[in-house]
């Protein structure tokens, strides 16, 4: 095919055709033609010619041209394309480095082969540009509804027409066994937009939480308003699912607003879920309450919270014990997730058979170490004592309100405990010293005995042992794996040692060895003062 003035206007009337259809810039498929052109004259001139091709916008006439780029002497690589300094002279009247020449070439005659690449190249150019714009307009639509048409299902993901492209709904993101046919409407949540090379860039959902609070937010105008806030969702799709709801005015039901006259607007969600059952629970700032809303239908008689850890301990009687855990452990599980914490259920039954044991280990303890008799030992533990260092170091007073126990009574509890304490603290020095534990961390202030021995035994001899370690290796902590909440044991954490207190104590001692600025400190310290002051103004 040559480029001759006959089809010169047809170049520039195919490309507005295409740009139309596909909904691209007519300039982009210009240019992919020009850069066809290109690939087609090389073919012919010589591939490594740099020849460039230029379709004016207005006639479609297409010029080529030759280009020469005069490089250093020693970088002279492609003599059909560069050339030096002193090459160039005979082109341009001041040569320099970096400067081009540029000549016309004659149009050249396109055979079947350098047409079929130019349609390839310019089909290529067009489908970049597609995959662009779709990308474009999709981006900021992601978390949001839209409604498509299937086009067909591939290994069980369904390839869904949104108008502007396609988009894939996975087999993993489909509710249950749900299939669909060619031309079935569909509703769907845009999960994700990204832009890929290959392949779909729009990837949605109907299993995620967010599908569900997006089609509430749609059927509940109060939620669109503003007036009820959908605080928390859980999901087992195609199930059941729970839903955690606050209302900002005191006039209006959350749970009520959101269920609907005769339950008419929870039943259109629950409709376009397949019949996934829906608890409606109100949102409570106070976790326990809240984790009592989130049971339900189960009745809760006890919780006990562990904040640090993000566990928690629900007690409930024998008959609510099923109920509570739900098919599979569906009901617990749900829960868990719309609270964000561990929760372990146990009964009655279980909670006071753990409690009479710990009731019995602390008795054992104080028989063993303060030579009681078992009912003066219980009597302690009933009145809340639970280690040697409670009933040495405590107000008198406190012991004093035990039946049967005088002044002298007292004195003579707490100097047996401070006699074991001080044998327990001098045998565990001996011990972490027989180690190899260095004055330099026995002399630093906020350990015990008992705890550097629990450092020597992990290793940490010395203040710059100390000093390298990790808050979360001291007090402990939990890490997220696979999903999963898994416990990191600390190696002060026998000891109740706080996260706080032990980056307190590792910055203490970095600043005693002088790796940390104690001007630093306090200035970090004043910045997070001001930016909390700052938040609690906002709020």
């Amino acid at each position: 095919m040559a480029i001759t003035s006959a089809n010169q206007l047809e170049l520039l009337q195919t490309a507005e055709a295409v740009a139309r259809e596909k909904m691209i810039d007519p300039g982009l498929v210009v240019e992919a033609m020009e850069e066809s052109l290109a690939r087609a004259a090389k073919s012919r001139y010589g591939a490594e010619m740099d020849i460039r091709v230029s379709i004016d916008r207005k006639t479609g006439r297409a010029t080529f041209t030759r280009v020469r780029t005069v490089v250093e002497e020693e970088e002279l690589e492609n003599y059909q394309a560069e050339f030096t300094v002193e090459q160039a002279k005979q082109y341009l009247d001041d040569p320099k480095i970096g400067d081009t020449f540029v000549e016309e070439v004659p149009p050249v005659e396109m055979g079947r082969i350098a047409a079929q690449s130019a349609k390839q190249v310019i089909l290529q150019k067009v489908r970049e540009a597609e995959r662009d714009r779709q990308f474009e307009e999709f981006k900021d639509r992601a978390g949001t509804i839209i409604n498509g048409l299937v086009k067909r299902e591939e290994y069980g993901n369904v390839i869904v027409d949104v108008g502007a492209g396609e988009a894939i709904l996975r087999r993993n993101e489909k509710i249950g066994r749900e299939s669909y046919r060619p031309n079935d409407r569909i509703r769907v949540y845009i999960k994700d937009v990204r832009r890929e090379q290959r392949g779909p860039q729009i990837f949605l959902s109907r299993t995620a939480p967010e599908f569900m609070a997006e089609l509430f937010k749609m059927e509940v105008p109060e939620i669109y308003d503003g007036i009820i806030e959908i605080k928390a969702v859980a999901r087992d799709p195609g199930s059941r699912a729970k839903i955690a709801v606050i209302s900002y005015d005191n006039s209006i039901d959350p749970v009520g607003a959101c269920v609907g006259m005769r339950g008419s607007r929870v039943q259109a969600v629950v409709n376009e879920l397949q019949g996934e059952k829906i608890d409606i629970i109100p949102w409570n700032e106070d976790q326990p309450t809240f984790l009592v809303n989130a049971l339900q239908p189960a009745e809760v008689s006890k919780v006990v919270l562990d904040e640090e850890a993000g566990k928690i301990e629900v007690v409930v009687p024998e008959e609510q014990l099923s109920l509570a855990i739900g098919r599979r452990g569906q009901n617990v599980r749900l829960a868990s997730q719309l609270t964000g914490l561990d929760i372990d259920i146990m009964t009655e039954e279980q909670e006071s058979a753990r409690r009479q044991a710990e009731f019995e280990l602390r008795t054992k303890l104080f028989v063993d170490n303060l030579d009681l008799d078992e009912f003066f030992a219980q009597l302690l533990v009933s009145e809340g004592f639970s280690n040697l260092e409670e009933v040495a170091y405590v107000e008198l007073d406190e012991l004093l309100v035990i039946d049967g126990v005088d002044e002298d009574t007292a004195n003579e509890l707490q100097a047996r405990a401070r006699d074991v304490l001080e044998a327990q603290n001098k045998a565990a020095l001996e011990n972490a010293r027989s180690m190899g534990v260095e004055d330099s961390l026995v002399e630093f202030e906020g350990l015990t005995p008992q705890m550097i021995e629990a450092l020597a035994k992990d290793d940490v001899k010395t203040l710059e042992d100390f000093a390298t370690c990790a808050d979360w290796e001291l007090a402990g902590g939990w890490t997220t794996v696979d999903g999963e909440r898994v416990k990191d044991d600390g190696v002060l954490e026998p000891f109740d040692v706080s996260l706080e207190e032990a980056q307190q104590l590792i910055m203490t001692a970095r600043v005693m060895l002088g790796w940390v600025d104690p001007a630093d400190l306090e200035a970090d310290a004043e910045e997070e003062l001001e930016d909390t002051e700052t938040e609690e103004a906002e709020v």
